[in-house]
């Protein structure tokens, strides 16, 4: 472990160059490099598999479970839903095969497939209190989900808008996977980039390459907690998206989770997304997944 911190360190020099204001595609680069420096026996396409691409005790355990996925009724009626609330119209292709295109920029702003999920519904006129559909977790992820299955084995190509407002918010994410925040002082990057690979409370820390590929995931932990409060789990209670997570994480650092309002995202939360996706180029969407 002690080998694992100085390599750590040393690799860190030549990643720092990310945290200035540099190109995308240049930190793109330097992200790529420090995780192939890191962990050269594990292949590029590899790291959609998380820290399943790091312990192969772990890998076969997940693999078993793959088998038979839990979250697959959850995808099943998921797709109902997407069926129900007529989707399929609001996006192109059908709303299939598109979250590798996310976030995107559009109109001026940054779009993610949540946000364009819950604007859709909206528009065509579902009670989203009534229907309880809510952004992060729930049947809302469900849809994601399918929606998301549709994609697997698409490779990610997320582009950066080269205008002013564009870079703004790329520039506001990369500031926040980067920057400390909580009592604990903790970033993004700190568990996700110099220390992953290494134990944290029991847990294996993940690698931050190949983060959003598997997302939205099915988390053991989630359905655990769901099912302790209602004696059992519904085909949807481990799903969880990609910013749910982000709050999950400023929890664990003891920051206080981001919320949006006015039934948006948050936008600190959908740039950090923009950038975090980005940094993920080219590997190929594996979702939904279980996760640990």
């Amino acid at each position: 472990m002690k080998k694992i911190i100085v390599a750590a360190t040393a690799l860190l020099i030549g990643l720092s160059p990310i945290m200035a204001d540099a190109s995308p595609r240049g930190d793109l680069k330097k992200f790529r490099d420090y995780f192939t420096k890191m962990n050269p026996g594990v292949k590029f396409q590899d790291y959609a598999n998380g820290i399943y691409a790091l312990d192969e005790n772990r890998r076969a355990e997940w693999e078993n479970i793959e088998e038979f996925p839990p979250y697959e009724d959850g995808v099943d009626v998921g797709a109902r839903l997407f069926k129900k609330y007529g989707v399929a119209k609001c996006f192109p292709n059908g709303g299939k095969g598109v979250r590798q295109n996310y976030p995107m920029w559009k109109g001026g702003k940054v779009h993610t497939l949540e946000g364009d999920l819950m604007a859709c519904l909206k528009k065509n006129g579902v009670n989203t209190k009534k229907e309880k559909l809510k952004y992060g977790k729930g049947k809302f992820a469900g849809i994601a989900a399918y929606m998301t299955s549709t994609s697997k084995g698409n490779a990610i190509k997320v582009k950066i808008n080269s205008s002013r407002k564009s870079m703004k918010v790329y520039n506001q994410g990369k500031r926040h996977f980067y920057g400390k925040r909580g009592q604990l002082n903790f970033s993004c990057a700190d568990c996700h980039v110099y220390n992953h690979g290494m134990m944290a409370r029991g847990n294996l820390l993940s690698p931050a390459l190949g983060h959003t590929s598997h997302f939205p995931v099915w988390r053991r932990k989630w359905a655990s907690k769901t099912a302790k409060k209602k004696g059992k789990a519904g085909p949807f209670d481990g799903f969880g998206t990609i910013q749910r997570r982000y709050g999950g994480c400023n929890k664990q650092v003891r920051a206080k989770p981001l919320k949006g309002k006015k039934g948006k995202q948050h936008p600190e939360y959908v740039a950090l997304e923009y950038f975090h996706t980005y940094m993920s180029n080219g590997i190929k969407v594996n979702g939904p997944a279980v996760r640990q």
